[in-house]
Formats: C-alpha cells, sequence, structure tokens
C-alpha cells in the first residue's frame, strides 16, 4: 500500500467528495425525471377531453344512432342519463391542480361498456384516454353506485303476503304453476384465480368460481341474488349458505300459509321450484328422478320444468346482454360481486323500461303449443357462456316434502290440467 502525506490525503478526500455529491445529483435528476415521465410522459392521456370515445362516438352515435348507441352500451340515451342522475353524487370527482378529474358521465360510460363487452381494462383505457388504475378504481365503485341507486325500487325481496301471492299469481298466469314463489337456480361464475388462494375457488371441474344463486319471478326478473360463495363449496352447501334460505325457513319474509290450489280442494304451501341441484323441501319442489318414469310423474316434471325455465332464460339473458360473463372474469372475487349485483339490477331495470328491445320474444325460449314444439330462445346461440351449471347432489327428502310433491303431481294430472301436456311430454 502506498504512503501519502496529509496533504496528499486532504486532497484525495476532496477529489471522492466532489465525485459523490456529483453521483447524488445525477441519481437525484435520474429520479425527478423518472417520476416526471411516470406521470406525464403520456401525453395521449392529457387529450382526454378531445380524443377518447365517449366526446367522439358515442357522442356521434347519440345524435345519428339510436340502436348503435343502445348497442354500445346497453342503455339509451334517456336510460343512461336516468342511471346517470341517480348515481352522480357517488360517483363524481373533484378537479385538481393537476389534472381535470374522469367525469360522472365518462365513468359510467367506461362501466357499461365494460360490462356489456367484457373488454380488457387496458382496452378501455386506450379507448376512453384514462390510465388502467384508474379504471380499475372506477368499475367497482360506479358497479357498487348502480346497485345501490336502482335496488330499492327494481329488485326487492316481496315482504308481505300480498306481494307473495302477487308474484304466485303471476306463475300460475304465465306458466300454469299455482302456489309458486319463484324459480331458484344457481350458476357459477368463472374468475381468474385469486392470489394466494389455495384450492378455495376451485370448483368440482377444475375451474375457479364463485357461485350466484338467483330467485326469479315470472316475469324473468331477480327477486333476490345472492354471490360470492367460493367454488370449492360442496354444491349441496351453496343452498345452506344462501341467506334466502334461512329467511324462508324463519318465515321473515312474511310467506302466506298453506292454501288451496285452483279450482281445487288440494291444499299445498307456496313453495319455489329448482332443479336438482336443491334439496326437496316441503316449499322447495325439484323434478321426479329417474328414468322410465309413469305418465303422471312426467306431467309433474314437464309443469315444473316449464316453471322453472324462467330462471334459466334469465341467466341466459344476462350473459347474452353483459358479455362481461361469457369469460373467467379477471378481477378479484370482491369485485366479481360487485359486477354481478351490478348487472342483475340492471337487469330487472331494463326489463321493466325497454322490454322489447332488451328482451325481444326471438331472444326467450317459447313453446308452440299449436304444433307441440319447443322452440329454443337466440340466447342459446351465444358462445363463450361462462356461468356454470351448478352440480346436483342427492339428499333424501322428508315424507312430507314428497306428500307435497304428490300433491302437485295428481293436481296437475286432474282439476289443474292443461290441454297440451301429454303431447309436450311425448315432445320431450
Amino acid at each position: 500500500m502506498p504512503r501519502y502525506t496529509y496533504k496528499q490525503q486532504l486532497k484525495i478526500f476532496g477529489a471522492l467528495t466532489v465525485l459523490i455529491m456529483a453521483e447524488e445529483e445525477e441519481n437525484a435528476e435520474r429520479a425527478r425525471n423518472m417520476k416526471a415521465r411516470k406521470i406525464w410522459s403520456r401525453n395521449w392521456l392529457k387529450r382526454r377531453t378531445e380524443g377518447s370515445q365517449y366526446k367522439n362516438l358515442v357522442q356521434e352515435l347519440a345524435l345519428e344512432d339510436e340502436n348503435g348507441y343502445r348497442n354500445w352500451m346497453r342503455l339509451d340515451r334517456r336510460q343512461f342519463h336516468e342511471v346517470l342522475e341517480l348515481i352522480r353524487p357517488a360517483i363524481s370527482r373533484q378537479d385538481t391542480n393537476m389534472r381535470a378529474a374522469v367525469s360522472a358521465e365518462e365513468r359510467l360510460a367506461i362501466t357499461l361498456r365494460h360490462l356489456a363487452t367484457g373488454e380488457s381494462q387496458q382496452s378501455l383505457s386506450y379507448q376512453f384516454r384514462v390510465s388502467q388504475p384508474l379504471i380499475s378504481m372506477i368499475i367497482p365503485s360506479v358497479c357498487t353506485a348502480i346497485y345501490e341507486a336502482l335496488q330499492p325500487d327494481y329488485m326487492r325481496v316481496p315482504t308481505t303476503q300480498d306481494e307473495w301471492r302477487h308474484v304466485a299469481a303471476e306463475f300460475h298466469r304465465q306458466w300454469n304453476y299455482p302456489n309458486c314463489l319463484g324459480a331458484c337456480d344457481g350458476k357459477r361464475i368463472l374468475v381468474a384465480k385469486p392470489a394466494n388462494s389455495g384450492s378455495s375457488f376451485y370448483d368440482y371441474k377444475g375451474h375457479c368460481s364463485v357461485i350466484l344463486m338467483a330467485l326469479v319471478d315470472a316475469e324473468y326478473k331477480f327477486l333476490y341474488v345472492d354471490v360470492g360463495t367460493n367454488g370449492r363449496v360442496s354444491d349441496g352447501g351453496v343452498w345452506d349458505k344462501c341467506t334466502l334460505k334461512a329467511a324462508l325457513e324463519n318465515n321473515d319474509l312474511k310467506v302466506p300459509p298453506p292454501e288451496k290450489l285452483p279450482f281445487s280442494h288440494r291444499i299445498t304451501p307456496f313453495v319455489i321450484v329448482a332443479d336438482d341441484a336443491f334439496p326437496l323441501k316441503q316449499w322447495i319442489m325439484k323434478p321426479y328422478p329417474g328414468k322410465d318414469l309413469p305418465m303422471n310423474k312426467l306431467i309433474h316434471n314437464y309443469r315444473l320444468s316449464r316453471a322453472r325455465r324462467v330462471s334459466e332464460n334469465a341467466f341466459g339473458i344476462l350473459v347474452s346482454r353483459f358479455q362481461i360473463f361469457r369469460q373467467p372474469i379477471r378481477t378479484t372475487p370482491e369485485r366479481v360481486e360487485k359486477i354481478a349485483l351490478a348487472t342483475t339490477v340492471l337487469h330487472n331495470y331494463l326489463r321493466g323500461s325497454s322490454q322489447q328491445t332488451y328482451t325481444p320474444p326471438e331472444l326467450l325460449d317459447r313453446e308452440d303449443i299449436d304444433n307441440r314444439r319447443m322452440v329454443a330462445g337466440q340466447w342459446h346461440n351465444h358462445e363463450g357462456n361462462a356461468l356454470g351449471n351448478v352440480h346436483a347432489q342427492g339428499r333424501r327428502p322428508t315424507q312430507a316434502a314428497m306428500n307435497v310433491r304428490d300433491t302437485f303431481s295428481e293436481y296437475f294430472n286432474n282439476e289443474g290440467k292443461v290441454p297440451w301436456q301429454e303431447d309436450m311430454v311425448y315432445m320431450h
């Protein structure tokens, strides 16, 4: 090691100090530049007010193409502004000194486009000139606002005997199934595997999913939805975890007591119609199981499936109109829940305010009674349906539940029969 004099050591120390200070200044300048680039380098984002699809294409559609506007975001202009005014206070943000906030109109348009098409957040970022991280915050907040604003008027479980009797009367009038409170069904929404979730969300088919349980009325509207149960839960446990089950068992919903079936002395409880994924209860009717059934049981199964078809169609409409469900949803389960709630309440809103354009007759399953055949609705033609069925699980029913099913069967084969039922059974 060379030995330096004191003056030489001072010179070396001074030179090192200058180098260190220069390097520190260079690092600070680099950090400032990187931060500036991170915030401001994408100049195309700053041209949102004149270059986004909302400011151009959507406004052109609003003026020139009403059907195109509705197809683009599933709501027409009147509906868009009606929903906007309901949720504006919840989704509006203030401008800052740094930049103008994304308007409430743009936030709603971004969310509706995402729900209608399932487009990725990155794709929406380029279309609307809004950063992808901001879009990831906009969509769940707007979905929550939509549900909270529309749910009180457009998706409410009946809570009085008269309201339940009205639901049952519509099922009897439209679907020839009396004393029916609704059709219940469960679907699995496919999702991307959540981080650090292990196998919690894997269902019996090996897909990651959360479960959407719904009660549907005779008009294809959702009376009740429960979403969020992870896919690993056994199929028999889905109904057990459903809040509707507890409410019905405790009679919190004021369901009417058993009543006579129309034009009959037979008395049955008010029931929900369902498929094999549900247990047979005194207030849940499902088909007779097995093959080579006698005619009276086949007729019962036909009449039950005819009423239960409303829930299958409601889910089919949901997927065909909100194509976010046509592939696994790539977000957290909590946000999937918000998306499901927003789309189901929008479905009810649109069924009420624009039934002919939202669900034209050809979209729905229908029976050609004259020719004794079933005509499948156009919703069956939509490929990529990511709503999977809930797998059936056998449970031994009580004798009381089987007696109620037998009573309905006897009624459908006698005083409650319809002229075409035997021909439709043969067609099935």
